[in-house]
């Protein structure tokens, strides 16, 4: 047991988590303390960057499990480095960065057609004649990264010199 060892009520007056919620995501295996000579939970001050690793992980929308999984290969022995921090953060890149794109498509996209077969406004018309979308599946098809129809309405370009 190292020897500035921290109990679940400073892990949780550090992080802000409830008594509760620690033990949550020890029974999860998110996090494994040791126990002193009187049985009592013992945190390394890791802990506290593993616990706020799994609080930005959870508002960012990952499951509990793809959140373990990363971080059963931290080590066990030692504190993690800064190395192993951006190896584990680089797993999670692609899937932020392919969430970053679909809000972007859908900030810029949600005042026309999206291809969801409502048909509902006038350009769906045009961007959507007869349903196209509803062929390539079910759901906002433009949204979910299908291509709008080569015949889309070209607006003028306008130079403003």
């Amino acid at each position: 047991m190292p020897k500035h060892a921290l109990s679940i009520g400073q892990i949780a007056k550090r992080t802000g988590l409830a008594v509760s919620a620690i033990r949550f995501y020890e029974e999860k295996g998110l996090i494994r303390p040791g126990r002193n000579a009187a049985g009592q939970r013992r945190y390394q001050r890791a802990d506290i960057r593993r616990l706020s690793f799994v609080m930005i992980s959870q508002q960012l929308g990952f499951a509990l499990a793809d959140i373990a999984a990363l971080l059963r290969s931290l080590p066990d022995d030692r504190p993690p480095t800064k190395a192993d921090w951006a190896r584990i953060s680089r797993r999670f890149r692609a899937d932020i960065d392919a969430r970053i794109d679909a809000l972007s498509a859908l900030r810029d996209r949600l005042d026309g057609c999206i291809g969801c077969g409502c048909l509902s406004l006038k350009t769906c018309a045009l961007y959507n004649p007869a349903d196209r979308a509803g062929a390539r599946g079910t759901g906002p098809r433009y949204l979910m990264g299908d291509a709008a129809p080569a015949e889309k309405i070209s607006r003028p370009h306008r130079s403003f010199s």
